[in-house]
């Protein structure tokens, strides 16, 4: 039989039921002091809750405790409640108290008390008992008929899925862990909502792999932090978050950067490296990229979640680590599991839960709260708060929700577009025409990266709104056409160049027609494509 954990009670300290000072008070029943006289429940460590103006008596208690359970430390914590009776204020402070104590349900179990202290308190410290905040079972006492026995406890362990009645009063508490994983953003788009709503689910319920996939940019490095951080406040894990780009460990380091390594396992390895997996051990692993990594590596990882076991580089003894993974990727798995480039069976194993994160334009509802919130950390980190004119937010709105905005990068755009309309910002105020020099800047960026084509062809025969007007397949095609055009010497010369097969099954060929009504389309014609012979 394993061992237990040793025990810590955690409560208020009774102004009525824990009361008095006097010889006599032996001859009552004090819950606090009647817990640690239990004849099957050995405490650790009482941690008493109480405010100033009962120093006094918690004092008195500790002493008495101690008394009668020299093994028990006692910790006393003042908190002041202005009005005891105030619901909102009573949960905002034994929320903080919970939020600041270092809890480590691995190695202790914690046991609220709530026989004592105002029905307020008791109710708050049930609510944050059932929302994890506190992570322990409630302990309930109630006195015998000779009060100066120890009376009967009753040790509570909550089963949430018992509890669906009480368990709606926590919607506030998942709307804010919602909020969380959102970078507290108000959202609009529906999907991406729906998506969140079941991260935040499944986050808090479960340890098993998670996997995050969506195009570069769509903020899954953020969505993995923010998980892990709303894990840690709620103390599901008390380790690290470790933080891998798979793509920067790739070829020979990356066994043991991942794994670890022992000292001598190759030329330069002159001490013992623990690894990432190691760092990793009680927390989070996030693997970005992680389609990058080489089968072995692979391998060792699918060991490593399986058996939370895994041989570091050069060694012979196995190392230990239970870590929660998320891994990221833009790429598809699965066609790189046909591809043999990466395994079948570890893709069965991270694929349990996936979240497919989408690009900033199947968002466009969210692009202008998602603008605000740039703006804002624009603010933190620079120190100015920087504006929008109103005639320039709404131009640059219009063009970002415009289908000529490819968002390529998704956020990383949007924040590097804020980051240089802010920095050239005059008095903090972001005009018209920063957003205008922005807006050329994307779209060449998108240009270069998107299609290898420069437009300059097109920007010598049509306007901007022109081109606004044209897809990108016109564009492409009509820049061919005006460039065979000009190495041409006459309408008729680029016709029979442009339809030279086409032309050869046509009884009464015109080929300057045919390219005529093909310009025209585009209200061009030969006169205005200029540089022809």
């Amino acid at each position: 039989m394993d061992k237990e954990n040793p025990k810590v009670v955690l409560g208020l300290l009774g102004t009525s039921l824990d009361t008095g000072k006097h010889a006599d008070r032996w001859q009552a029943w004090r819950p606090s002091v009647s817990i640690c006289r239990q004849p099957d429940l050995i405490v650790k460590r009482f941690e008493l809750i109480h405010s100033k103006r009962e120093t006094s008596l918690a004092n008195v208690v500790a002493g008495d405790i101690q008394s009668v359970s020299p093994e028990t430390e006692v910790r006393l914590h003042e908190i002041e409640f202005d009005d005891a009776w105030n619901f909102e204020e009573v949960y905002e402070k034994l929320s903080s108290f919970a939020r600041k104590y270092t809890f480590d349900s691995d190695v202790e179990d914690y046991l609220i008390h709530i026989t004592t202290g105002t029905h307020v308190a008791q109710i708050c410290l049930f609510l944050l008992t059932e929302s994890r905040h506190l992570p322990g079972r409630l302990l309930q006492c109630s006195p015998q008929r000779d009060r100066s026995e120890p009376g009967t406890i009753t040790i509570i362990d909550l089963d949430l899925s018992r509890y669906d009645r009480i368990a709606s009063r926590f919607r506030q508490e998942e709307v804010e862990g919602v909020s969380y994983l959102k970078g507290g953003i108000e959202t609009l788009n529906p999907a991406f909502n729906r998506l969140i709503d079941r991260v935040e689910h499944v986050a808090l319920a479960t340890r098993d792999p998670l996997l995050l996939v969506g195009p570069t940019g769509a903020g899954k490095s953020l969505l993995a932090r923010r998980i892990y951080e709303l894990k840690k406040a709620r103390h599901l894990v008390k380790g690290s978050f470790v933080d891998v780009n798979c793509a920067t460990v790739r070829g020979d380091g990356a066994m043991s950067a991942l794994f670890g390594h022992v000292k001598g396992a190759f030329t330069g390895a002159f001490k013992d490296r623990a690894g990432l997996l190691r760092s990793a051990d009680g927390g989070v692993l996030f693997l970005d990229e992680i389609g990058e990594l080489g089968l072995d590596e692979q391998a060792m990882l699918l060991r490593a979640l399986e058996e939370k076991t895994f041989l570091p580089f050069g060694s012979d003894r196995e190392a230990h680590s239970d870590f929660q993974l998320i891994a990221g990727t833009n790429r598809d798995l699965a066609a790189a599991v046909k591809d043999g480039a990466f395994r079948e069976d570890l893709l069965c194993r991270i694929n349990l839960w996936t979240f497919a994160l989408p690009g900033l334009r199947q968002r466009p509802e969210d692009i202008e709260p998602n603008l605000q919130f740039e703006l804002d950390q624009h603010a933190r980190k620079t120190g100015q708060r920087v504006t929008f004119s109103k005639e320039a937010r709404q131009e640059f709105l219009k063009f970002a929700l415009s289908p000529s905005a490819m968002w390529s990068g998704n956020f990383r755009d949007l924040n590097a577009a804020v980051a240089r309309m802010g920095t050239l910002a005059q008095g903090a105020r972001i005009s018209v025409e920063i957003v205008r020099e922005e807006i050329q800047r994307l779209k060449d960026s998108w240009s270069v990266e998107e299609f290898p084509t420069s437009n300059s062809v097109l920007a010598d025969v049509l306007s901007g709104e022109e081109l606004e007007r044209l897809d990108l397949f016109d564009r492409l095609q009509l820049e061919r056409v005006i460039e065979v055009c000009r190495r041409s010497r006459s309408m008729s010369e680029a016709g029979r160049n442009l339809f030279h097969v086409s032309r050869s099954k046509k009884s009464s060929p015109n080929d300057a027609d045919r390219l005529r009504k093909y310009l025209a389309r585009f209200d061009l014609d030969w006169s205005r494509l200029g540089e022809n012979g």
